[in-house]
């Protein structure tokens, strides 16, 4: 199957969005039952993780512990002024794989795949393979 490309605008500089259903979309229309599932970030300042999805106040707890990690204001000498935005991005990683069984995704009762913005709102790409 072909990379999917699937786009993501984002509403604020820093954000968690759930975009578990859209995967999941991509898998059932690859045919795939069995393999993995890649999504990739193409973006230095936004990455992607797997996380809770039922509780939206996890997404925010995740957050602001970034926020603490890597504040706004530092000796940065990126002279975009995004650089928390890159680190943030670094620590969380541009990419998951997943695993597919019976042609959906295998994931926990809470899970949900999330991109992660920290230099927004923009739009955004996230690309999905899906692999026997």
């Amino acid at each position: 199957m072909a990379i999917v490309t699937v786009q993501v605008t984002t509403d604020r500089q820093a954000s968690l969005q759930d975009i578990t259903e859209r995967v999941r979309e991509v898998v059932r229309r690859s045919g795939v039952t069995e393999g993995v599932c890649t999504v990739y970030v193409p973006h230095t300042t936004a990455g992607v993780l797997v996380n809770e999805s039922y509780d939206p106040t996890v997404a925010a707890d995740i957050l602001a512990a970034l926020d603490r990690l890597v504040p706004a204001q530092g000796p940065y000498r990126h002279p975009e002024g995004n650089s928390p935005a890159h680190i943030k991005a670094s620590l969380v990683g541009s990419s998951q794989s997943l695993l597919v069984q019976g042609g959906d995704l295998v994931l926990g009762t809470w899970q949900g795949i999330f991109l992660a913005e920290f230099d927004g709102p923009r739009q955004r790409r996230v690309l999905v393979s899906v692999r026997p």
